[in-house]
């Protein structure tokens, strides 16, 4: 069976650098990374008693790892608002936490080569349980001050009404 099914041509897979993350319905600027999206299922071994002594398995918890986000430092407030809602000095006793909407939903975009969108998923009821406002600062580095954000989750899932656009053609100008 063919890789893509489009683009049967196409032999090379998708590129990592090419993504957007979305979340209130706008795009958030400036993230550079995002860590994997990764699951993991406990195993839940059991055996009869008039087995012989072997076990059996079968499907426990599904747990859904934190998700990072990384960015470098602007006046855009995004990051910082949303961790906020989370744990806010100083607001006063029992408004520490907004608990009406502290979760967001999030869409992650990702793109060919020509900038074309080929797959989404939807991560669920994200929240921040980390957050760096700036990295350590060394005056003698050569790097981008970056802010990091890590995400609580409680599942995602891919969007299967993202499918694999038609790529274009180029051809050579008529000279």
């Amino acid at each position: 069976m063919a890789q893509f099914t489009v683009n049967a041509r196409r032999f090379d897979p998708y590129k990592n650098f090419k993504f957007r993350i979305k979340w209130d319905g706008r795009y958030v600027a400036g993230i550079s990374k995002v860590s994997a999206l990764k699951r993991s299922t406990e195993v839940v071994e059991h055996r009869e008693g008039g087995d012989p002594s072997s076990s059996r398995k079968s499907p426990g918890r599904t747990k859904y790892e934190a998700i990072t986000l990384d960015r470098g430092v602007t006046h855009d407030t995004e990051f910082e608002k949303w961790a906020n809602k989370v744990w806010n000095y100083g607001s006063g006793l029992g408004s520490e936490v907004s608990l009406r909407d502290f979760r967001k939903d999030l869409i992650l975009e990702v793109y060919n080569e020509a900038g074309q969108l080929v797959m989404a998923y939807k991560l669920y009821r994200c929240w921040v349980s980390e957050f760096q406002a700036m990295p350590d600062l060394d005056a003698n580095a050569n790097a981008v001050a970056i802010q990091h954000i890590k995400l609580e989750n409680e599942g995602w899932e891919r969007d299967y009404d993202v499918t694999e656009p038609s790529e274009p053609s180029f051809t050579e100008p008529a000279v």
